[in-house]
């Protein structure tokens, strides 16, 4: 299930990216992963065993498994006297060893293998990774003035850099002349630098070395500018190349692959989806998306322009190109499958993210926004899974961000019945995540004064109620925090509904204030979110006004009676009790 942000904002994680949502689906292609790394290594275990002569363990004759065999036996037995016996002087030596190890000391960075024919954008995206995790051990070293280590490690950054230049000719066959320049400023500044710590390694005196650190410092910063360009330079060209192959191709297969791989390069972050953009990324992408022949490929290709749109670079194309129509088109058309229509709500919340100053200005936008949300509407109440009614809700919470007319539309669309509605359904709403979505729709739907009444005629003040109680079901960082927010905007939605008198009378009646006193007195009821806590000290005093009589001397005196900061501070201080 996908895992988005509050009110579709940016992950911390990442680089502000609606696709950082779709990071349990194992679509992130980092440089170098642990799971890849392991697979090498295991190739290269497996091609060890090889016997001369071509032959494997699996070939051994019976008489040499029956070896083997007795071998294991014999390690067993071992093990078990091991039990029974102890050496004073091996005990003595484990105890004095240090339990981790420094992370340099872990052994070289490998690459398993050399590129193959084609390999070359995997080849600079490993090497980079390589390269980027010498510079950073090199900077950590140079601080604590271990001048062995940054020597051996900076004659070991050559080797790499060496390495990446060399192969990636061979693999590219062809390069510029601006790459040559880059590449020979890169290696000109990794021999200043293994020639100046080798000097470092001679000197004792600690003002010449201080000094001397300084130049190293700045040779180090320089090499890392060096080495940034000359990546840029070869990514950018890696794109171009992608980028034409889509925009010529009419093989569904190509153009597949093709996509593919360059949905593979957002994941990497926000400089590669600008590099994306700007060489015609988002122009290709849309241009697969006006192509009936192309239709089983929309929905890679719409995943692939809501990780670009990410950066204000992809909005800006995806502007120019009359991307929001294409995007109306397709969530209006009933011919497209659920999961093209639910891919394009996922570039239409990233493009609305308030949380990204620069889609504000989307001025396309406002022209189609009454088909899309109702199109979004319809998406919400036929979603067949929790992840289609996600990404059309989220889309949603985001327009009610963007602009306040979608509010009064959503009134008219009857969205309140539609959202409370879906809450009954644990096929749709299954998630924190989810109901964070429906929750902010309703928050900023509740600034309407008609709403009130569609909230009750829905039973709404109970939904509320039972979201003040929202617990994560798990204990990972981001199902706590979504919760969190669930919570807050809870309480937010409870204290502009109370402004009507028969909401604030069915929340009484529903003891609405005793659980607000419970989360503003209890830290581990709210998790400790100062967020919460003056959400639910808002809505109290709010619920206060209307009936005083259901609070206590003590929580009036408190909770309600003091200025708003001193309550704060008064409930962000307290200790709980475990008597």
């Amino acid at each position: 299930m996908r895992q988005p942000p509050g009110d579709g904002e940016a992950s911390s994680e990442g680089p502000g990216n609606w696709s950082l949502w779709r990071g349990q689906e194992s679509r992130r292609l980092c440089y170098a992963d642990p799971h890849r790394c392991g697979q090498a290594l295991l190739q290269i275990g497996i091609n060890m065993m090889a016997l001369p002569g071509g032959r494997h363990l699996e070939s051994i004759p019976l008489q040499g498994q029956r070896l083997h065999l007795m071998q294991v036996d014999s390690v067993q037995r071992w093990m078990e006297d091991l039990k029974l016996m102890t050496e004073c002087e091996c005990m003595c030596v484990l105890q004095a060893k240090p339990i981790s190890l420094e992370e340099d000391t872990q052994g070289d960075l490998i690459l398993a293998g050399g590129p193959g024919p084609g390999d070359s954008l995997q080849l600079l995206l490993k090497r980079g990774w390589v390269i980027s995790t010498e510079l950073r051990r090199i900077g950590q070293k140079l601080a604590q003035d271990r001048w062995a280590r940054v020597h051996s490690m900076s004659v070991r950054l050559t080797c790499h850099a060496r390495s990446m230049v060399n192969e990636y000719s061979v693999v590219s066959k062809s390069s510029s002349q601006e790459m040559g320049q880059a590449e020979k400023l890169l290696m000109e500044k990794c021999s200043e630098l293994s020639a100046i710590t080798e000097r470092c390694l001679q000197v004792e005196n600690e003002h010449v070395l201080k000094s001397m650190k300084a130049c190293v410092s700045e040779t180090l910063s320089t090499l890392g500018q060096h080495f940034g360009q000359l990546l840029e330079l070869a990514l950018t060209r890696e794109v171009q190349a992608l980028v034409r192959k889509i925009d010529a191709s009419d093989n569904i297969y190509t153009t597949e692959a093709t996509t593919g791989n360059l949905f593979s390069l957002t994941q990497e972050g926000a400089p590669l989806c600008r590099i994306i953009a700007k060489e015609g990324g988002v122009v290709a992408l849309f241009k697969v998306c006006r192509q009936d022949s192309f239709r089983c490929l929309y929905p890679q290709a719409l995943r692939t322009l809501a990780s670009i749109c990410c950066v204000e670079e992809g909005v800006h194309q995806l502007e120019k190109v009359d991307g929001v129509l294409c995007l109306a088109d397709i969530l209006t058309d009933d011919s497209h499958s659920e999961a093209t229509r639910a891919e394009a709500a996922a570039v239409v919340a990233q493009v609305t993210s308030p949380h990204l100053p620069f889609t504000q200005h989307l001025s396309s936008f406002l022209e189609s926004m009454e088909e899309i949300v109702t199109a979004l509407i319809k998406l919400c109440q036929e979603a067949s899974s929790g992840e289609v009614f996600l990404l059309a809700s989220a889309a949603l919470a985001n327009i009610t961000f963007f602009d306040t007319m979608a509010c009064e539309m959503l009134l008219q669309l009857n969205a309140i019945h539609v959202l409370l509605e879906a809450c009954s359904d644990k096929q749709r709403v299954d998630t924190p995540y989810t109901r964070d979505q429906i929750v902010t729709i309703l928050a900023n739907m509740s600034v309407l004064e008609q709403c009130a009444s569609d909230i009750i005629q829905e039973n709404g003040v109970q939904l509320i109620m039972d979201m003040l109680s929202e617990k994560p079901r798990s204990a990972t960082p981001a199902e706590a925090a979504a919760c969190e927010r669930v919570q807050q905007k809870a309480a937010v939605t409870l204290a502009r509904l109370c402004r009507d008198p028969d909401v604030a009378q069915e929340a009484v009646r529903l003891s609405c204030m005793s659980r607000l006193i419970e989360l503003c007195r209890s830290p581990s009821e709210r998790n400790s979110s100062d967020a919460v806590l003056v959400a639910c000290l808002a809505a109290l005093r709010r619920l206060a006004g209307v009936c005083p009589e259901g609070l206590q001397d003590s929580d009036f005196q408190q909770l309600v009676q003091p200025r708003l900061v001193d309550a704060f501070l008064l409930c962000s201080n307290m200790e709980e009790s475990f008597v």
